[in-house]
C-alpha cells in the first residue's frame, strides 16, 4: 500500500471498469483490519498531516485505490458520527492515539452496545454495519479508516425508541 499524500481529495476512480479491465472484489473486514492497524502502527507515515479542528471532525484520505480507499481522521472530546452506514461498503478503523467510544445495536436481545477503543485496537466490519463513533474522553483521538469498496454514500439516522430511522444521505461531494 503506498500513500497518495501529493492530492487533499484524489479523483474518485469511474463507476465502471474499462473494458478490458475486470472489477475487483471487495475486500474482507479482516484485510481491511490489517490495513488501518499496520498504519497505525506507522505514524511517521501519517502524523505530520494530523489537524484539530474544533468545528467538526478533520479527516484526509491517505490511500484512493480502485478496490479501497484510507481516510484518516482527528477526533476532539465531545465529537462524533451519529449513527451512519457506509453505503454497503466493509470497513474497519484503527485508534492510533487516544480513545473513541463506539455504539451499535446488538439487536432485540442486547439493545444498545457500548464499546470502549483505546488505542491499540481495530474494529472491522461488513457492508450492513450502522454504528456512531465518538470521543468521550478528555483528550484528541487519532484514527485511521479503510473501506472497500471506496465509499459511494453514507446514510445518517437518528436513534429512537423503535430503534434507528434514516434521517440524510451524503456522498463524496459532501466529503
Amino acid at each position: 500500500m503506498s500513500l497518495d499524500l501529493a492530492a487533499e481529495t484524489p479523483p474518485h476512480a469511474p463507476d465502471t471498469p474499462p473494458a478490458d479491465e475486470s472489477p475487483r472484489a471487495p475486500l474482507t473486514p479482516s484485510t481491511l483490519r490489517t490495513v488501518v492497524r499496520e498504519l497505525a502502527e506507522q505514524p511517521e507515515q501519517w502524523i505530520h498531516l494530523v489537524r484539530l479542528s474544533t468545528e467538526e471532525r478533520w479527516y484526509r484520505r491517505l490511500v484512493a485505490d480502485d478496490d479501497h480507499e484510507v481516510w484518516l481522521i482527528s477526533w476532539l472530546p465531545g465529537q462524533s458520527t451519529g449513527f451512519h452506514d457506509h453505503g454497503g461498503s466493509r470497513g474497519a478503523f484503527a485508534v492510533a492515539l487516544g480513545e473513541l467510544e463506539e455504539l451499535s445495536l446488538g439487536g432485540p436481545e442486547q439493545g444498545l452496545l457500548i464499546r470502549r477503543v483505546p488505542a491499540g485496537t481495530a474494529r472491522a466490519f461488513g457492508p450492513e454495519y450502522v454504528h456512531d463513533v465518538r470521543n468521550t474522553a478528555s483528550g484528541p483521538a487519532v484514527t485511521l479508516h479503510a473501506y472497500s469498496p471506496p465509499l459511494g454514500s453514507m446514510a445518517h439516522y437518528d436513534l429512537r425508541a423503535g430503534g434507528l430511522v434514516r434521517t440524510s444521505e451524503e456522498g463524496p461531494e459532501q466529503w
